[in-house]
């Protein structure tokens, strides 16, 4: 699938409406059990109380940073969802912003990942992934990326980020009377794009709906 060329050190997250966060000895095991040829570390926090870990390949080469932000008054994790809010105020689909403001305001846990030289590779992508998918798949959740947009607690795309040269197919959803309209366009479709941004499906695409959450 398409990947919007992405800046190195640039940021991907996942947003939480958990408190609780995964043990480290969890998420070191899923990486040796899944991708044996890379690490977790901890670079700063204990396995019980982690605050940032390091995703880096045997070969030394650093992969990732994550970084666990609790949002809480007077928090890191606060001014962030206070940035993502009014950086968002004035994107499309307004459904979708409006959707999104009212969730980030339920976020207790923000889960950055800066991604280092190591995600370059396909095998480094594909640990990064697998990390972030973990955290994401606890439920209650949903993904940020820089340049991007967020995306629903299904994984769907529904605040428009992208450069206006972006092209290629995307998983995208507009939210529409409670429910969710999932479909896949073509980011450089201006008719697609035009639809998406007004909040509509594409008039040549059918969509899979779901209750709101």
């Amino acid at each position: 699938m398409f990947q919007p060329e992405k800046a190195l050190g640039h940021y991907t997250r996942v947003l939480s409406k958990d408190e609780a966060f995964p043990p480290f000895e969890e998420l070191a095991e899923l990486i040796h059990a899944q991708h044996p040829d890379f690490r977790l570390s901890i670079e700063s926090g204990n396995e019980e109380e982690w605050e940032t870990l390091l995703l880096c390949g045997n070969d030394e080469v650093e992969v990732a940073v994550i970084e666990r932000n609790p949002v809480s008054d007077g928090s890191t994790g606060q001014d962030e969802i206070a940035d993502f809010i009014e950086d968002t105020q004035d994107c499309k689909p307004e459904s979708g912003v409006a959707w999104l403001e009212e969730y980030l305001t339920s976020v207790r846990t923000i889960y950055a990942f800066q991604h280092l030289q190591g995600s370059e590779t396909e095998e480094g992508s594909d640990a990064l992934h697998a990390l972030r998918s973990a955290l994401w798949e606890r439920g209650d959740a949903i993904i940020q990326a820089d340049g991007e947009g967020f995306t629903n607690e299904d994984g769907y795309h529904i605040v428009w980020q992208f450069s206006d040269s972006v092209s290629g197919p995307w998983n995208m959803g507009v939210f529409q009377d409670g429910t969710w309209h999932h479909f896949k366009m073509d980011l450089g479709d201006s008719d697609h794009r035009a639809a998406f941004l007004n909040g509509e499906v594409p008039d040549d695409l059918s969509a899979v709906t779901v209750s709101g959450r």
